[in-house]
């Protein structure tokens, strides 16, 4: 029997039992079934299925295209990799927005369909009429506030936000509404650390930071950027824990190179 068989799943109550701890939570993002098996081996508590897969994955500039189908065939990718994490699926955008009832379809289908453990939506109050419907169901809700990708034709820049003092208080009722709905826990994104560490001292549902600063509960990255993979995109909150994007070219060269010159395969790796 493999150690993983009796490993203790990470769940929502696990999560805010951390936070009730002081333990800081980790988590990063993952779309596909070899990457997530790689992260849950590692330890890490929540893989979250991105709807950054536009990007990474797909090569769109925004989050914007990605489709329901689309993020249901990342996360059950994922789903199938993970003994451990948590594992969190971004709802694409225009499958929430402004419909209640819609929003309660499409977290419906990525919970049925993908086997993901709970779906996390952008927004505050705007919002808040989906994010009940879809708790009525019994799915669990990650909220996600400050810089909101999928608004971004609306604020026509990825700069911090909430640095404004009306911004900022807005951020706060907006977190304060999000616990009293039910979310179980809230990313905050690209916001001064002081505000992030004021919302994760009068919420008591765990704030996991990215670009936030080091008073929340938890970090979480884009796997491919804090590899080194994704090697033109440098902001101020990323730490690159390699550069795996020099190590791959050198890999390949140096397939080039031994398959050109006829050195491989060499007697060894024949039949």
């Amino acid at each position: 029997m493999s150690v993983h068989n009796n490993v203790k799943k990470v769940t929502t109550h696990v999560l805010q039992e951390m936070k009730n701890a002081g333990e800081k939570i980790t988590m990063l993002t993952g779309y596909d079934y070899t990457m997530a098996r790689i992260i849950d081996r590692a330890g890490i508590d929540v893989i979250l299925v991105g709807d950054s897969a536009s990007n990474v994955m797909a090569g769109h500039e925004t989050t914007l295209p990605i489709t329901l189908n689309e993020m249901i065939y990342h996360a059950s990718s994922v789903v199938r990799g993970v003994d451990r994490a948590l594992v969190v699926v971004d709802m694409p955008f225009g499958s929430y927005q402004g419909n209640s009832k819609e929003a309660l379809s499409s977290a419906i289908r990525i919970m049925k369909e993908s086997g993901g453990h709970a779906v996390k939506l952008e927004g505050g109050q705007e919002i808040l009429e989906s994010i009940t419907r879809i708790l009525t169901a019994g799915i669990p809700v990650m909220g996600h506030l400050g810089l909101t990708p999928q608004s971004i034709y609306k604020f026509g820049t990825y700069v911090v936000r909430a640095r404004e003092k009306n911004e900022a208080e807005q951020l706060i009722e907006d977190a304060k509404a999000l616990e009293a709905a039910g979310c179980f826990a809230i990313v905050l994104e690209k916001i001064p650390a002081e505000l992030a560490a004021k919302v994760a001292a009068e919420v008591t549902i765990p704030i996991i930071g990215i670009g936030a600063g080091s008073g929340v509960d938890g970090q979480v990255l884009v796997v491919h950027d804090m590899l080194g993979i994704n090697n033109d995109f440098s902001p101020r909150f990323l730490r690159k824990y390699h550069n795996l994007f020099e190590e791959m070219m050198d890999s390949f060269h140096r397939y080039i190179d031994d398959v050109r010159s006829g050195d491989f395969p060499n007697k060894e790796e024949q039949y």
